[in-house]
């Protein structure tokens, strides 16, 4: 393969991840806004499944080596940083 499909391919795997990521970021948010505290068994089952998912994802793309570890770890941390804030400021309510 030419360098230039690699790097489309990575690209593209990259930017996959980091949609899946921002999707679950915004279904925790419309979940603690409208449905549950972070405190519901629901809540916590959703976030632990869909982060698995996503840990998953990426450590599937890395295997092919879609992406690197290293931007599969920071996407991962990035993410749970979003959610510990989102957290944080939902707990201030209740």
């Amino acid at each position: 393969m030419t360098s230039e499909i690699v790097t489309s391919h990575r690209e593209r795997a990259y930017a996959l991840l980091k949609a899946d990521a921002d999707k679950i970021l915004k279904l925790i948010k419309v979940q603690m806004d409208n449905l549950t505290m972070p405190q519901c068994p629901l809540y916590e089952e959703v976030l632990d499944t869909q982060m698995f998912g996503l840990s998953r994802e990426i450590d599937f793309a890395v295997r092919l080596g879609l992406i690197e570890e290293r931007d599969g770890k920071e996407l991962l941390d990035a993410l749970e940083r979003e959610l510990s804030i989102l957290h944080e400021a939902s707990t201030r309510k209740f």
